[in-house]
């Protein structure tokens, strides 16, 4: 897949948690590809620098400091979007923490953080812009999640493991009541990813966060019109 191009010319993206990680691998891919970006993030200087790189490269971005957790923040973020670029036709649910600690110990306050952002903060998105996207012709929505304890435990996070698993069902339920209205959902559950976020790695040679843009831009595109409901691990 890694020899396949992608022309999102026309296209409006928005990616959350755009800052670091996967979400900046993604808007940087979409952005090269000719999508507009809206680069949101929690972390306004993160935000910034992302939709720099885009423009710089000769696309167009938006930067935008949001929480995905804040449903009105997350409101505001998709308005902007819009009414920068005229249209979001491609949502990819990237923003993500994680919080270390073993369970028997493990904080309450961390334990709704973690379900709050990775889990609440993808629903947000998730359900406010396929409203859009079923108004004004469709869409492709990306959320991601992760193969911890879905199949594969990790070494500690409990949270982690519960919000993303629960990515995985929220995203298959969306995806069969959204299908009638043009909006197409699917999942990629990485494996061992190098993030910033400290989530652990079960192997000594981690993959970049560039390694599964491919898919994912795959599944945003027109290629994969026919594809919703599935969930990828990589």
């Amino acid at each position: 897949m890694s020899g396949l191009t992608f022309d999102f010319a026309g296209h409006a993206a928005l990616v959350t948690g755009a800052g670091a990680g996967i979400g900046r691998a993604v808007a940087l891919a979409l952005g090269a590809a000719g999508a507009a970006v809206v680069c949101g993030d929690i972390n306004p200087d993160r935000a910034d620098a992302i939709a720099d790189a885009i423009r710089e490269a000769g696309g167009r971005s938006l930067a935008w400091q949001g929480d995905v957790a804040n449903r009105f923040q997350m409101s505001a973020m998709i308005e902007a979007g819009r009414e920068a670029f005229g249209r979001l036709d491609i949502l990819v649910n990237a923003a993500s923490v994680y919080k270390h600690g073993e369970m028997l110990k493990f904080d309450e306050w961390d334990w709704r953080r973690v379900l709050d952002v990775n889990m609440t903060g993808t629903f947000f998105a998730l359900q406010l812009l396929s409203r859009v996207m079923a108004d004004e012709g469709g869409g492709a929505i990306v959320n991601i999640a992760s193969d911890a304890a879905y199949p594969v435990p990790i070494s500690e996070g409990v949270a982690y493991a519960a919000s993303k698993s629960g990515v995985v069902g929220m995203s298959l339920q969306a995806a069969h009541e959204l299908a009638p209205r043009g909006v197409r959902v699917n999942v990629v559950c990485p494996g061992d990813i190098d993030e910033d976020d400290g989530t652990p790695t079960r192997t000594n040679a981690p993959r970049a966060p560039e390694a599964i843009v491919p898919l994912i831009l795959f599944l945003c595109s027109d290629a994969a019109q026919h594809i919703t409901g599935q969930r990828f691990t990589i």
